[in-house]
């Protein structure tokens, strides 16, 4: 029976060449010449710490951070920038979580979208990542294309295609 997953995941390795190009691109700017500024990368806990001396600069690199990410082929989505910057000492410091893996509610959303649609799909919920098997290949390219057509707000990876 034809089957794939549907995951959100981030490649650990990418990211790292991602925060390194920002971490040179940074170096270069003349804006940002004799400010201090840190950006930095922890790979357990998915977490990448952001430091600069003022708010405007803080949205000048974020703004290099997404840029530079999606160049490396990582989605913007990917970043969970809802917690604001808070001063610390004489400068701004901000903790940027990346999403890795489906989180519950949203692979129930995604199954739900799955079963509202009619599809003649079985979606069934595993750990980080929900599996859609179906009798035909043309039902989860349909599948596929609706999960892409959605605005779930998370970026979502077609993976382990079985035919």
């Amino acid at each position: 029976m034809p089957s794939f997953d549907i995951a959100s995941e981030v490649d650990i390795q990418t990211l790292d060449n991602a925060i390194n190009t920002v971490k040179k691109e940074i170096s270069t700017r003349f804006d940002f010449r004799g400010s201090p500024v840190k950006v930095e990368l922890d790979k357990k806990t998915y977490t990448v710490s952001l430091e600069v001396e003022s708010d405007m600069k803080m949205k000048q690199l974020l703004d290099v951070l997404i840029s530079r990410t999606l160049k490396q082929g990582i989605d913007a989505g990917a970043f969970d920038f809802s917690k604001d910057a808070y001063p610390s000492g004489k400068v701004v410091r901000k903790e940027v979580p990346v999403r890795n893996g489906l989180k519950q509610e949203d692979a129930k959303k995604i199954v739900k979208m799955i079963k509202d649609n009619g599809f003649k799909v079985q979606a069934a919920i595993m750990d980080d990542i929900v599996r859609v098997t179906g009798k035909k290949l043309d039902d989860l390219q349909e599948v596929i294309a609706k999960c892409r057509a959605e605005n779930l707000g998370i970026p979502l990876q077609f993976v382990n295609m079985k035919g």
